[in-house]
């Protein structure tokens, strides 16, 4: 069972959360937060529609005045055009303001387009600044024996050619239990991880301390088992602290079967690691 299909996962809370019913709105309040984990498309997309937005503002204003210099009486296109020539202190000279309304509307937008490029050049710089993972998490956890134990399993790796330095993770098992008063409750349970620095393989051993023991494919299903993995590290390039995590759901932890060897050497006495094995799974022994 094979996959070449790889997703850089950056981790944010956001995704993993159900919908939410009679939450608060975040409002503007969180405006600059959301546009940090919106897309660059998405992004420029705003910015440029917050341009156009802004510039037939002004050149409705501009339009109404009949101040431009130049313009067609009336004409809302070279109103727009004054404006965005005004906007993005282009000035060809061609049309100006005429009246003493048009400069004050004509300050207005400068004061405006001062804010709106700075507001804007902040964001990019911050977006293109901010620290962000790129890890690749196997598509399947599975469970199979290692050392005379079952064993849960899991691959991680970092896409980029540079290092996490002190990288820590962390995984916990989410599943339905009954209290002691008969209350069906999620409950997390923490699962330790054998190395939890750098691990390439992650393995945490299912013993009779492990909220695992005795875990079977029906059993997972009933308790509606998920698997929630989190990284945290240091980028060895930029020396920012970085986030990473996946999520494992039902359908993606397997019993049975391990994972395929990816490692083999090369005559000139070279490690070769073949990625296209990563989400390979074979039959156990």
């Amino acid at each position: 069972m094979a996959s070449s299909r790889y997703e850089w996962k950056v981790f944010d809370p956001d995704e993993r959360a159900s919908v939410k019913v009679g939450m608060p709105g975040r409002g503007a309040h969180d405006l600059y937060h959301s546009l940090l984990r919106a897309s660059w498309t998405r992004t420029f997309a705003i910015i440029a529609g917050l341009f156009v937005a802004a510039n037939g503002f002004f050149a409705a204003l501009f339009a109404w005045s009949g101040g431009v210099g130049n313009a067609r009486p009336g004409s809302l296109v070279d109103a727009f055009f004054f404006s965005v020539e005004t906007m993005g202190t282009v000035g060809y000279g061609e049309m100006y303001p005429a009246t003493r309304l048009a400069h004050w509307i004509m300050v207005l937008e400068v004061i405006f387009g001062l804010v709106l490029v700075a507001t804007a050049t902040g964001l990019v710089f911050a977006k293109f600044s901010r620290p962000t993972a790129r890890l690749i998490f196997s598509r399947w956890a599975v469970v199979s024996r290692m050392d005379g134990f079952p064993t849960l399993m899991f691959r991680v790796a970092n896409a980029r050619g540079n290092a996490v330095v002190a990288a820590e993770f962390h995984v916990v098992l989410i599943r339905t239990e009954r209290t002691a008063e008969g209350q069906t409750i999620y409950r997390m349970r923490d699962l330790h991880l054998s190395r939890t620095r750098v691990p390439t393989l992650a393995l945490h051993r299912i013993d009779e301390q492990s909220p695992l023991h005795g875990a079977t494919p029906e059993s997972i299903e009933r308790d509606e088992v998920q698997l929630v993995v989190a990284l945290t590290g240091i980028d060895s390039t930029t020396s920012q602290t970085i986030y990473g995590g996946h999520d494992y759901l039902l359908s993606d932890i397997r019993f049975g079967v391990r994972f395929a060897d990816m490692l083999s050497d090369l005559p000139d006495g070279r490690l070769r690691v073949d990625f296209t094995r990563f989400d390979e799974l074979v039959p156990s022994d």
